[in-house]
C-alpha cells in the first residue's frame, strides 16, 4: 500500500551552516511576503475600479492565483526586491504555501471547503512566524552513514539522531523522498522528509476483535478491556522549572515595539531556555502518543473513538491547561492515518453520543450523569460499571452489530446480553442524532447535563 508518510530528525548543524538555515527561512518569508502583496494590491485596486463601475476587461488584470503565474512574477521582481537572493536555493520561495492558502480562503469562502473557517493569508513576522523553508527540487538525501543529509545549498549537514528508519526504506526501493522542510522548533533546527512509502499490512494480534478507547484527564485513555492508560501530565511535571524560567524572563530587558527597545542579551538567552523546556514537554508527549497508537493499530484491526470538541472543551478555564495537555486531537489524528497504514480502520462516534450515560449492558440512557459521579449506576439492571470503561464499551458496541465481531474485553459478545433493543438502545449507524431544541430554547445554551457531555470522558 502507498502512503505519504514524513520523517522528522533533528540536525545539528555548524555555526556556518545555522547561518545558512536562518538565510533560507528568510528568503522563503520574503518571497512570501512579496507574492501575498502583489495579490492583495491587486485585489484592493479591481475592488475599487468596481465601485466606479468598471466591470469585464476593463478591470485592472491580475496574476492568476497559481504556482507557475507567481513564480514567474516574482523571477522578473527578484532582482530588485532581493538582490541577495542568489545565496539562497531558488526552491526556497514561499509561494507554494502562498498558493495553498489562497486556495483554501477561496474553497472556504464558496463552501467548496468543508470545516472550520478558513482565514485570507497574512503577512508573515520575522519576529513572531516560525523559521522554515520546504525543498522539492535539487540534491535531498540520506547519505550512506545515516548520520548525515544533503540538502540543496546547504551541502551535507550532520544529524543529531541516526535516520536509519529512512535510510533501510530507502535502500530497500521500498521509499522515495518528495520534499525536505527544515524548520526551527524550541532552539533546534530539525529537517522533515516527505516520503511516498510503499508499507506492507501485517496481520493484527486480535483482528476478531472492535476496541473502545475513551479518553480522559484522569486517565489518558481507558479502553474497552479495561486496560488503563495514565496520564503522564508532562507539563504540570514541568511547571515548576517552567514557572522559574518565566520569572527570570519578565527580570530581563525585553523587546518593546513601542519603543524600539531592543532584548538584551541575558534575555534573549533565557528566553531561549524557556523555548527548550516547552519543546520538551512537547517532545515527551508526542513521544508518548505515538508508542500509545502504535501499540492500540498493531493490535486491533478497528478502533472506535468519540468525535470530541476540543476546541469548546478548553474554554473552561479550570479545565483547559489539562486538556490541552493530554493532546485528545492528537490522538484521533494519530489513530486515523495509523489505521489507514495497518490495514485497520478508524471509526468515530457522532459528537453527541452519550457514551457515558449508556448502559453498555442493557442499553438504557441515562437522563442526567453529572461529571463529578464517577461510578455509572443502571437504573434498569442494576450494572454498577466506572463510567469511562462504561463509556469504552458503549464506544466498541457501535461497530459490533455491522462486523458480527466482538467487543474486545467483553466474556459476551453477542451485544447487550442478547436483548431486545429498545427505541433508547444506541444501533449500530446512530452516532449523531441531534435532538431538536424545546420550545423557547432557540439561541440558548444547550441543558446543563448536555453540556457536561463534553468534559464528562
Amino acid at each position: 500500500m502507498i502512503v505519504n508518510q514524513a520523517y522528522r530528525f533533528a540536525l545539528d548543524p555548524n555555526a556556518t551552516q545555522m547561518a545558512a538555515l536562518a538565510s533560507h527561512a528568510g528568503a522563503s518569508r520574503k518571497a512570501f511576503n512579496w507574492a501575498l502583496g502583489l495579490v492583495k494590491a491587486q485585489m484592493d485596486q479591481r475592488a475599487a475600479e468596481k465601485t466606479y463601475g468598471l466591470t469585464g476587461d476593463r478591470l485592472t488584470a491580475s496574476v492568476p492565483w497559481t504556482l507557475p503565474s507567481l513564480r514567474k512574477a516574482w523571477n522578473e521582481a527578484k532582482g530588485d526586491v532581493a538582490p541577495w537572493w542568489a545565496e539562497n536555493s531558488k526552491d526556497a520561495a514561499g509561494i507554494r504555501n502562498l498558493v495553498r492558502g489562497l486556495d483554501a480562503w477561496r474553497d472556504s469562502k464558496s463552501g467548496k471547503r468543508k470545516g472550520a473557517k478558513v482565514n485570507f493569508p497574512r503577512f508573515k513576522n520575522k519576529r513572531s512566524e516560525t523559521k522554515s523553508c520546504t525543498f522539492t527540487t535539487g540534491v535531498i538525501r540520506v547519505e550512506p552513514d545515516r548520520e548525515h543529509v544533503t540538502l540543496p545549498r546547504l551541502d551535507t549537514i550532520r544529524l543529531h539522531e541516526s535516520a536509519r528508519k529512512l535510510a533501510r526504506r530507502l535502500e530497500a526501493g521500498t521509499a522515495r523522498i518528495l520534499s525536505a522542510t527544515v524548520k526551527l522548533d524550541g532552539g533546534r533546527w530539525y529537517v522533515s522528509f516527505s516520503c511516498e512509502v510503499d508499507r506492507q499490512i501485517a496481520d493484527h494480534a486480535r483482528s476478531d476483535a472492535v476496541l473502545g478507547v475513551d479518553v480522559g484527564i484522569t486517565h489518558l485513555a481507558v479502553l474497552s478491556t479495561g486496560d488503563v492508560i495514565d496520564n503522564p501530565r508532562h507539563l504540570a511535571g514541568g511547571a515548576k522549572h517552567l514557572r522559574r524560567l518565566s520569572r527570570r524572563v519578565s527580570r530581563r530587558v525585553g523587546p518593546d515595539r513601542r519603543t524600539g527597545q531592543e532584548a538584551s542579551k541575558r534575555w534573549q538567552k533565557t528566553n531561549a531556555d524557556r523555548s527548550r523546556a516547552y519543546a520538551r514537554v512537547a517532545n515527551l508527549r508526542r513521544d508518548g502518543l505515538h508508542k500509545l497508537t502504535s501499540a492500540l493499530t498493531a493490535d486491533y484491526a478497528t478502533i472506535v473513538v468519540e468525535d470530541l470538541n476540543v476546541a469548546g472543551m478548553v474554554r473552561n478555564r479550570k479545565l483547559a491547561k489539562a486538556i490541552s495537555d493530554c493532546g485528545f486531537a492528537t490522538i484521533r489524528g494519530l489513530l486515523g492515518h495509523k489505521t489507514t497504514w495497518s490495514g485497520g480502520r478508524l471509526v468515530t462516534a457522532g459528537r453527541w453520543f452519550p457514551s457515558s450515560k449508556t448502559c453498555s449492558d442493557c442499553g438504557v440512557v441515562k437522563a442526567k450523569l453529572p461529571l463529578r459521579v464517577r461510578t455509572f449506576e443502571c437504573d434498569a439492571c442494576g450494572m454498577v460499571l466506572d463510567r469511562d470503561l462504561n463509556a469504552a464499551r458503549n464506544l466498541a458496541r457501535l461497530v459490533e452489530r455491522e462486523t458480527g465481531t466482538g467487543v474486545a474485553g467483553d466474556p459476551e459478545p453477542q451485544g447487550f446480553n442478547g436483548r431486545e433493543a429498545d427505541r433508547r438502545t444506541p444501533l449500530a449507524g446512530q452516532v449523531a442524532v441531534k435532538r431538536p431544541p424545546r420550545p423557547g430554547t432557540v439561541g440558548r445554551q444547550r441543558p446543563t447535563a448536555d453540556r457536561e457531555l463534553t468534559f464528562a470522558h
